[in-house]
């Protein structure tokens, strides 16, 4: 693209690395998309048995309150581990075999936060299973002035911080596919006649984590 500097995979310092494509985080690797967070809402729906479903939200203790068998610890647990321990504990005195499900409704530790060239910029709920192009659409799409080959996604994943540049157009061309996005990252998307240069990242990085200019959703 014009104007625009080469970042070669590799390139990076101490506080952040540029590379081809992302790390997903631990917790992907692990098979736990994101786990339970305090703060989280929960709909937790008891099959045939309605009720005792219930809406609810993780205390600043990681506990949830449900009909029956009271408190349960929720925080740090996959909601297929949930689910489990809901179902054991329910089946102890109350019911034959239940069956249950429970659906993160919200949950403050899957959001993301898109600055740059985008209509809306703020700090966003993810769905489950959402993409960059997701990630764009809840920002509004692009600026008149955005460069769809300058969208570049940060994401922590231990004690690193790593950089990628992904083009959109290439994405909505099917060349390649939408990466993955997960909470905690965040997408910047520079305009057209942006040159971009290592430094440049680490500064829209330090202004889009400060949320100087940033409106959170709610």
């Amino acid at each position: 693209v014009s104007g625009m500097t080469s970042l070669a995979p590799g390139m990076g310092d101490a506080t952040l690395r540029v590379v081809a494509e992302l790390p997903p985080p631990a917790t992907a690797v692990s098979g736990i998309l994101q786990p339970v967070a305090v703060s989280d809402v929960l709909e937790v729906s008891v099959f045939q048995v309605p009720d005792l479903s219930r809406t609810v939200q993780v205390d600043d203790r990681g506990y949830i309150s449900l009909p029956l068998i009271g408190e349960v610890q929720a925080a740090g647990k996959s909601v297929q581990a949930l689910q489990r321990d809901i179902e054991a504990a329910y089946g102890r005195n109350y019911l034959q075999s239940p069956s249950v499900t429970v659906l993160v409704k919200e949950s403050a530790a899957r959001r993301v936060t898109v600055d740059g060239q985008v209509k809306r910029a703020g700090i966003f709920p993810l769905p489950p299973s959402a993409t960059l192009m997701d990630a764009i659409a809840l920002a509004g799409g692009f600026s008149d002035v955005a460069d769809p080959a300058k969208v570049y996604v940060f994401r922590q994943v231990g004690n690193t911080r790593y950089v990628a540049n992904y083009n959109v157009d290439d994405i909505r061309r099917g060349v390649r596919s939408s990466p993955a996005v997960y909470g905690g990252d965040v997408v910047v998307v520079f305009a057209s006649q942006s040159r971009i240069a290592f430094q440049n990242l680490k500064e829209v990085l330090g202004v889009a984590l400060t949320g100087a200019r940033l409106a959170t959703i709610p």
